[in-house]
């Protein structure tokens, strides 16, 4: 089986000489389809650099990173863009919406640029899961941070990506709304076969885990749980 995602030797230097900061070096990673895996590691740790990097958002300074087996590094942007649209789902900490879409707009402007048709039967699907059905019909200006924050892991979700990188997607949510959304997550992971990766400082996350590793010094070690002791 091929890995959604395959980081070999990734390294990350920000700035030059005295300033020189290495914040990833030599990561080696993997996830495969239908596998949900959870990264910790406190502020500064270097999480959010790896995730961008998965993404294509940002490059590595030396490395290589597959998506689904096709070489991701050396793309032009053109074609690294048309990848990211087709493959990746970014729940980011900033929600990214719109503001003059109504909700349930941000979702048909998907089906626009991909050039299928709408599915309205999915889109309800996920709004009623992230409890913002009734919301269909606002403007993100009408929505608290949280409601935001779902409309925008709704809409990564609807692209139908075959993997999601999500960078604190509870960050913003009450508890009851956090678990939901986790589990939502981790259900897509499972069932449609979504490599599915999650930034979070949050511990109560990690409990519905595949695998869970720590961003530590540059480097992401299997973290230590009950389960492997």
């Amino acid at each position: 089986m091929t890995n959604a995602l395959d980081m070999q030797q990734i390294k990350k230097v920000f700035g030059s000489g005295h300033t020189e900061v290495t914040a990833l070096k030599g990561i080696d990673f993997a996830v495969a389809p239908g596998e949900f895996v959870s990264i910790i590691g406190p502020s500064g740790s270097g999480k959010s650099t790896f995730l961008t990097i998965a993404g294509g958002l940002q490059n590595p300074t030396s490395g290589k990173i597959l998506i689904n087996g096709h070489d991701f590094t050396n793309l032009s942007e053109k074609e690294r863009s048309k990848l990211r649209f087709k493959e990746i789902g970014f729940i980011l900490q900033s929600s990214n919406l719109i503001p003059y879409l109504k909700i349930k707009e941000q979702f048909y402007l998907v089906d626009k640029v991909k050039k299928t048709p709408l599915n309205k039967e999915r889109v309800t699907e996920l709004l009623t899961s992230l409890d913002i059905l009734d919301l269909k019909d606002k403007y993100p200006r009408d929505l608290s941070g949280g409601e935001r924050q779902r409309v925008a892991i709704g809409r990564a979700l609807y692209n139908d990506p075959s993997l999601i990188l999500a960078d604190e997607p509870t960050a913003a949510l009450d508890t009851d709304h956090a678990y939901d959304v986790v589990k939502l997550l981790v259900k897509e992971a499972h069932e449609k076969q979504k490599a599915t990766i999650m930034v979070t400082h949050d511990p109560r996350m990690i409990q519905w885990s595949d695998r869970i590793l720590r961003m530590e010094d540059g480097l992401l070690v299997p973290e230590k749980t009950a389960a492997t002791e």
